[in-house]
């Protein structure tokens, strides 16, 4: 089967010791218990690394499903109740000396009543994703907006903002009067303070961790393709979020 440990990191992008800590919590939940109507045809240790499978290699159901022994329909009934369950939550304490990175990523979709008209073909739904900048974990995702929304709107409307509360929070120059961290602005006709481009630099280096978790969480082929609508795409970074931390850490 297709949750074999073996098969764990072609199939869901984890290592076996990171998918025993994914099936931690739906065990304790007790996601096998018996319910009402007709019992699962999969257990409870293929239900979720087939959401994690579809989440990582974005294959059409009806050729994920076989390795599985399951049918298309019955990958149907089980990726839209456990695909929220799988999602990350967002972490409420930070130390008080956390140092934080947000930032906005792109994720496409098909659902045009989820965005608005895009300048060319892609329908993108803007994601701000917020780093612990010492760990790199993804701490906070905020809610799907469309992606023509400047990156200031979007912290504010996505949720992040409050989520995340006050620590220091490192972002690019996009988010101006937001009280953020953020490079030197030079004027016109002058030169920066070698002290400044100095700040810029070191600052650059620690920002580009946000742009490293991006280019890893979008491993996860879910997050390239425009098939995902309504709640799905917001289910999905969240999940893949999660995903991503727990192969961090391993």
């Amino acid at each position: 089967m297709a949750s074999e440990p073996f098969r764990t990191a072609p199939f869901a992008g984890l290592s076996p010791r990171a998918f025993g800590k994914l099936m931690t919590p739906p065990r304790r939940e007790g996601g096998d218990a018996p319910g009402r109507g007709r019992p699962w045809k999969l257990s409870l240790e293929d239900r979720v690394p087939l959401v994690a499978a579809y989440w990582h290699t974005d294959s059409a159901l009806r050729r994920l499903v076989p390795p599985f022994g399951a049918q298309k329909s019955t990958a149907d009934r089980v990726i839209d109740p456990r695909g929220p369950k799988l999602a990350l939550a967002p972490r409420r304490r930070f130390a008080k000396d956390a140092v934080l990175i947000v930032d906005g990523t792109l994720v496409p979709t098909r659902d045009h009543q989820v965005v608005e008209q895009p300048k060319n073909y892609r329908c993108p739904t803007n994601h701000q994703v917020v780093i612990d900048a010492d760990s790199r974990l993804v701490v906070v995702v905020g809610r799907p907006l469309p992606g023509n929304r400047n990156e200031c709107r979007a912290r504010a409307g996505s949720g992040v903002q409050q989520a995340a509360g006050n620590p220091t929070t490192i972002a690019d120059s996009l988010h101006l009067g937001t009280g953020l961290i953020m490079p030197h602005r030079r004027r016109k006709g002058e030169e920066l303070p070698g002290w400044k481009q100095a700040h810029d630099k070191s600052r650059k280096r620690v920002r580009a961790r946000v742009e490293h978790a991006f280019a890893r969480m979008k491993t996860w082929k879910i997050l390239h393709d425009r098939r995902l609508g309504g709640n799905g795409v917001h289910h999905a970074t969240h999940g893949v979020a999660r995903l991503y931390d727990l192969a961090l850490t391993g």
